[in-house]
């Protein structure tokens, strides 16, 4: 959780469905805004002039796996069940729930999928194939959420100082499995399934200090 540490308070509404709007502070917020992100060396294309980045993202040396998975044995035997051998990403991260908790979990990623594991209980919460990846969400600002959408299942909502990295490694990744170029879609309000039968949608706004996040949940037609 070190890096998790020195970091500007992220204030965080949530709108609930009678359409009201109530502060919501967590620890754990902490994380979220106006935090420094990690980034890839040689950053894609993309990334310019699409979303503001902090100097220390663009300057910092990418290392991919951040837990040490080989000295894991939980996440080496999980690896080695699913026939995955190389993995190409490993952190803590904070993933939101349906219900817009956050819980602490560890994020690995392979050339074949992403795996979420609740590192407390060294459970697989989820593993979802690459190919299964059909977009990646982000904000304009310098905040730290990453939106993974999945048409086939939920989607996967997160909060990392290495979104940058993860979004490289995703691109690559998907890369190498298929001629499929994974879009990015940058945006200060996007919509993302946080359930199954549950789609919410969440905006961004800057403000003195940080980065404000709203949540509103969307009814389903």
């Amino acid at each position: 959780m070190d890096q998790f540490k020195n970091l500007r308070r992220l204030q965080i509404e949530s709108r609930e469905e009678n359409g009201g709007v109530g502060g919501r502070q967590d620890p754990a917020a902490e994380t979220l805004g106006g935090g420094e992100m990690e980034g890839a060396a040689a950053d894609p294309v993309l990334f310019i002039g699409m979303k503001v980045r902090r100097r220390a993202s663009a300057q910092r040396d990418c290392k991919g796996d951040y837990i040490g998975v080989p000295s894991d044995p939980y996440l080496t035997k999980l690896l080695a069940k699913q026939g995955d051998k190389k993995v190409l990403f490993a952190d803590t991260v904070l993933k939101f729930t349906g219900t817009g908790k956050m819980k602490r979990r560890i994020l690995v990623i392979t050339d074949f999928a992403i795996y979420i594991v609740d590192p407390d209980a060294d459970i697989l919460k989820r593993r979802i194939a690459l190919a299964a990846v059909d977009r990646l969400c982000l904000s304009k600002l310098s905040d730290n959420f990453l939106a993974i959408i999945i048409p086939t299942e939920y989607d996967l909502l997160m909060a990392s100082t290495r979104k940058t990295e993860i979004v490289n490694v995703l691109l690559e990744a998907t890369k190498s499995i298929s001629d499929y170029q994974l879009e990015v879609v940058f945006s200060n309000s996007f919509e993302y399934n946080a359930a199954a039968d549950m789609v919410k949608e969440i905006n961004f706004e800057e403000v003195d200090g940080g980065i404000k996040t709203r949540f509103a949940k969307k009814e389903i037609e």
